[in-house]
């Protein structure tokens, strides 16, 4: 019973409770929309004042702006009219300037036309003065052609007249004429040519002697004959029988290693080493020097022997291809041009030894290239290699000039020297005076007194030919070859040959001696005329 009226009250209570917090929800609400409404009066009220005062701000701008522009349109229009009047002023004094240059080109203009008009006129007087000059050329032509022809015709008679007198025609009289007038022609102009090659060569050869004689003083080198064949001298007889050894073993293990022939006859100790090539033949002469010295003699040692030989050979021609550079002042030659310069010393020719006489040709032509203000690096260059060709001429086909030649190209030497080389005896045409040089000096050194060697017979036979050549040609009464054939005197028949047609002849016969006859150095051509007139008082 306590527990629902405890629960109804209860339940009382809270609609109560609910009753008043309903009424005053509704009463909050009631105040707040009346606020909103009091807020929006308000708030409209000053937009619309705040509206204003932009309004009032907008229109003061807006005044003001036009007022601004109206200020800013005045300055332009003011600022228009003064460039307007500083380009009118500017105008106006351009104008000014190109009137009076055109003033002044009009004043040139009509000065000019005066002048070419005086100039007219004064073409016009010349040109008259040369017509009329024209016209009295033309009169005097004509009177020439007149007398011309009247000449002529006297002329003709003249000729026909001569004709008549002199039993000749006139073709007939020219021709005789002109044969006289060539002879007489050809008379003086060989005098002069005689007179002037006479006076050249006399200063030639006054100054050749003098270059060349100093060269050879300067250079001073003896000349000594040399042989081919190489001689061993033995300790005694018995030594042959070592050397031959046991059924030819010895003699034949040196022939086949050093490929020299031993000759083994009955001299007295003395062995004969003959083979063509210089080098082989000085290896198995040193060979056999070691040998008998050592005593030693079979195959192995012979073989062992020639191979240390052959070492020292090559160190020995080195040297001497190095030792001949150095003494004729050259430098940088390729490492085996200076071992085949080496090799020369064992080469001879005409029994001349070729290192030496390569030596002389450059220290000559080096000489004679200072005197003459020439290179004197190429004239020894080219001297020195000039035989270098004989170092291997017996090993290949062809000429030592030709295998120098091609030696030097090899070993790429200078185009100069190459052609030094190949024109030293002739072949072709030097290009350079050095290479003219190189030529002499090995004329020079090759043609001394017992510089070279030749046999009897080919001496004679040189003679004979030389002599045979000179005694051809027509007018000659004798020739004779003197000084070892190094002159041909020819004597002429004086009613055949004058002293004008000597200087021809003595040309005549030194080409054809060039063309068919082979020669050390050169040979003087001497033609003698000789006239005599005897009568006897009886």
């Amino acid at each position: 019973m306590n527990f629902l009226a405890l629960g109804s009250l209860f339940l009382v209570a809270n609609g109560v409770f609910i009753g008043v917090t309903v009424a005053l929800a509704v009463a909050v609400v009631g105040v707040a929309v009346a606020m909103f409404f009091v807020g929006s009066v308000v708030k409209k009220k000053s937009i619309d004042k705040r509206l204003g005062e932009v309004e009032q701000r907008t229109a003061k701008m807006i005044e003001d702006a036009s007022l601004e522009c109206k200020a800013m349109k005045k300055e332009a229009l003011v600022e228009a009219k003064e460039q307007g009047l500083q380009l009118r002023n500017e105008l106006e004094k351009e104008n000014k300037e190109k009137k009076a240059e055109l003033q002044k080109q009009e004043q040139r203009l009509v000065q000019k036309e005066d002048i070419l008009d005086k100039k007219e006129e004064s073409l016009l007087k010349q040109t008259n003065v040369l017509e009329q000059q024209k016209r009295e050329l033309t009169n005097r032509e004509n009177e020439i052609k007149k007398t011309q022809e009247k000449v002529d015709h006297q002329h003709q008679l003249m000729v026909e007249e001569l004709e008549k007198v002199a039993q000749l025609t006139r073709e007939e009289a020219k021709k005789l004429l002109t044969n006289e007038i060539l002879d007489e022609t050809r008379h003086d102009v060989a005098l002069q040519v005689r007179n002037i090659e006479q006076t050249a060569k006399d200063e030639a050869n006054n100054e050749a002697k003098k270059i060349i004689s100093l060269a050879i003083q300067r250079c001073a080198a003896d000349q000594a004959s040399e042989i081919t064949v190489s001689v061993v001298p033995l300790p005694s007889d018995d030594m042959k029988a070592r050397l031959i050894g046991r059924e030819g073993r010895n003699i034949r293990a040196i022939e086949n290693a050093t490929g020299i022939e031993l000759i083994i006859d009955d001299t007295p100790e003395v062995v004969i080493l003959s083979g063509f090539d210089p080098v082989r033949r000085e290896i198995a002469r040193l060979t056999l020097e070691k040998l008998i010295s050592d005593g030693r003699i079979h195959p192995a040692r012979i073989e062992e022997t020639v191979e240390k030989v052959k070492k020292e050979m090559d160190v020995e021609i080195k040297q001497a291809g190095e030792s001949a550079m150095f003494e004729v002042g050259i430098f940088g030659l390729h490492p085996e041009l200076i071992k085949l310069i080496g090799r020369l010393k064992y080469r001879t020719s005409y029994g001349q030894n070729v290192y030496k006489h390569s030596i002389e040709v450059a220290q000559l032509a080096g000489l004679m290239a200072q005197e003459l203000g020439l290179d004197v690096n190429l004239a020894k260059r080219a001297g020195l290699l000039h035989d270098i060709g004989k170092a291997v001429d017996h090993e290949q086909e062809g000429t030592h000039i030709q295998l120098g030649a091609d030696i030097a190209k090899k070993y790429r030497e200078s185009n100069n020297v190459v052609n030094a080389i190949a024109a030293h005896h002739g072949d072709i045409e030097p290009k350079t005076v050095e290479a003219v040089l190189v030529a002499a000096a090995d004329a020079i050194s090759g043609s001394r007194p017992g510089a070279r060697r030749e046999t009897g017979t080919n001496y004679v036979k040189r003679l004979e030919k030389l002599e045979e050549i000179a005694s051809g040609f027509g007018g000659v009464d004798k020739s004779y070859a003197i000084q070892a054939g190094r002159e041909v005197r020819v004597i002429v028949k004086p009613e055949q040959i004058d002293d004008a047609q000597a200087v021809f002849l003595a040309k005549d016969i030194a080409k054809k001696i060039e063309s068919e006859l082979e020669y050390p150095g050169q040979i003087k051509v001497n033609v003698i005329r000789e006239f005599r007139a005897s009568e006897y008082a009886k």
